[in-house]
């Protein structure tokens, strides 16, 4: 396709999510004529049903540890005893229902205030389900892929697809809603469940299983591999594993869930090696399956991989050269920051504006536990398997005066450096608050920042912050 710039450009945008949302505004704020087709809301599932919800759960549970373990700052919460009057200690009590409203309500409050900010910037918005009719043009639908009765056909100069992904369903594990369960539908519960059963042990399994434990759930985490997390550092998953079993959760490592079915008012989750765990209620967390099919992208001629997943290029362009694709959909990483940096980089590439390539190497990402993990840059792993020539240095945070005044005994700060140079070459850090704490690294990797010039920034004192000057200082060399 030649763009024609002496007209105003039309843009269509499939999918309302981070990455849909960020490449409909960006190309308003162009002066581009813009259309984005969305069937559940702005923001789609990300904030509706699964980050900007799942988030706010964690950040109750987070508040309920915080009340339990307030003790161990010398902080006591007492009631007094109506007929003795002694002083009793009273138990913490979660309304999840309660909670629940709280958070969908804040989702939905979000999605209006993203598609009001949409509106305002001129964009035009079709809520139903978008497919491709061809290279130049996608077609509003009342329903889902080809069936649907069709509404609005919009022809366009750019598209950009953001469809995101679902939850992966199992047919030995099938969703009720009731008590199999995606992590989509966590939130019509009204109670905590008495003993939840995850079954998957990445990212998402893991989050929900500590935030459970920590509403006062019984919980059993069922794991595949040898320990949680497997994808990743292995010192940053032996902590939260430790964390996860101190607090009284069960992992089981090395176990395969053959099937979970119901089981009178509760479920029945049978292992590869006979073992039965029963539990009130189950949370399938298995991974996700992009949501590409029926959408006219083989039509249309965009590669794919056997997964599903867009083939996208570091400007989020997939094989034609005038359709883009962003985010969960697509074969980069399935982070909403990265969405979010997808869809505007397309936009500005299809434009013709100056664009930064995106390095998946310098993404910094977070896992939601607790304590959280946040990594940047380049691997222990790939450091240890040659892929780059780096040293490593591990302090743990219990060294640090601010930990020591917040009671925090668990996580570490990991920076790694290039062999010579002294350039940081990425980092981990478990600890509260991880995603508040790894910026600095993620601006030292952006930056090319040696360990030198980390040190030479001053750190309050004290602050958990200081463990990472701390970790640069100690990794200083002469010459």
């Amino acid at each position: 396709m030649v763009y024609d710039f002496e007209r105003t450009q039309k843009i269509a945008v499939i999918g309302g999510g981070p990455g849909g949302y960020e490449a409909a505004l960006a190309g308003a704020q162009l002066g581009a004529e813009v259309t984005l087709i969305e069937r559940i809301g702005v923001g789609g599932s990300a904030v509706i049903s699964d980050v900007v919800p799942s988030k706010s759960l964690i950040a109750t549970a987070e508040a309920t540890t915080a009340i339990r373990t307030a003790s161990d700052l010398g902080v006591r919460f007492y009631a007094q005893d109506e007929n003795t009057g002694k002083p009793i200690q009273p138990e913490v009590a979660v309304n999840l229902g309660a909670v629940n409203k709280r958070l969908l309500s804040m989702a939905h409050a979000q999605s209006e205030d993203m598609r009001q900010s949409l509106v305002e910037a001129g964009v035009t918005i079709i809520d139903g389900h978008g497919r491709l009719d061809g290279r130049d043009a996608v077609i509003a639908s009342t329903e889902s892929g080809g069936t649907g009765a069709d509404f609005d056909r919009i022809e366009a100069d750019t598209i950009v697809v953001s469809v995101g992904a679902s939850p992966r369903i199992l047919d030995t594990a099938k969703p009720d809603g009731e008590r199999i369960l995606t992590w989509t539908q966590l939130y019509n519960l009204k109670t905590v469940p008495e003993h939840l059963i995850v079954v998957g042990s990445g990212v998402t399994g893991a989050e929900f299983a500590s935030a459970y434990r920590a509403l006062g759930s019984t919980v059993t985490l069922i794991s595949s591999r040898d320990q949680v997390l497997p994808g990743e550092d292995a010192d940053a998953a032996a902590v939260i594993e430790k964390v996860f079993k101190r607090g009284g959760m069960t992992v089981l490592n090395k176990s395969r869930a053959d099937s979970v079915v119901r089981d009178g008012d509760g479920v029945l989750a049978t292992l590869s090696d006979g073992r039965t765990v029963s539990g009130s209620h189950a949370l399938i967390a298995v991974g996700s399956i992009p949501n590409t099919a029926g959408i006219g992208l083989e039509e249309a001629g965009v590669l794919m991989t056997e997964s599903g997943h867009i083939r996208v290029n570091k400007v989020a362009r997939t094989s034609v050269p005038n359709i883009y694709a962003a985010g969960d959909c697509t074969t980069f990483l399935p982070l909403a920051s990265v969405a979010s940096m997808q869809g505007r980089t397309a936009i500005y590439h299809s434009q013709g504006d100056a664009v930064n390539p995106i390095e998946l190497r310098n993404v910094a990402a977070n896992v939601f536990t607790q304590p959280e993990i946040a990594t940047v840059g380049w691997s222990q792993k790939e450091i240890e398997d040659g892929k780059v020539r780096g040293e490593i240095y591990k302090l743990p945070l219990a060294h640090n005066p601010r930990a020591k005044m917040m009671g925090i005994k668990d996580g570490f700060v990991k920076l790694f450096a290039s062999v010579g140079s002294g350039a940081v070459l990425g980092g981990v850090i478990v600890a509260p608050k991880a995603s508040e704490l790894v910026f600095p690294l993620a601006l030292a990797v952006e930056h090319r920042l040696t360990v030198d010039q980390v040190a030479a920034a001053f750190a309050v004192y004290p602050s958990l912050v200081g463990s990472i000057t701390d970790a640069a200082k100690a990794m200083h060399r002469v010459g």
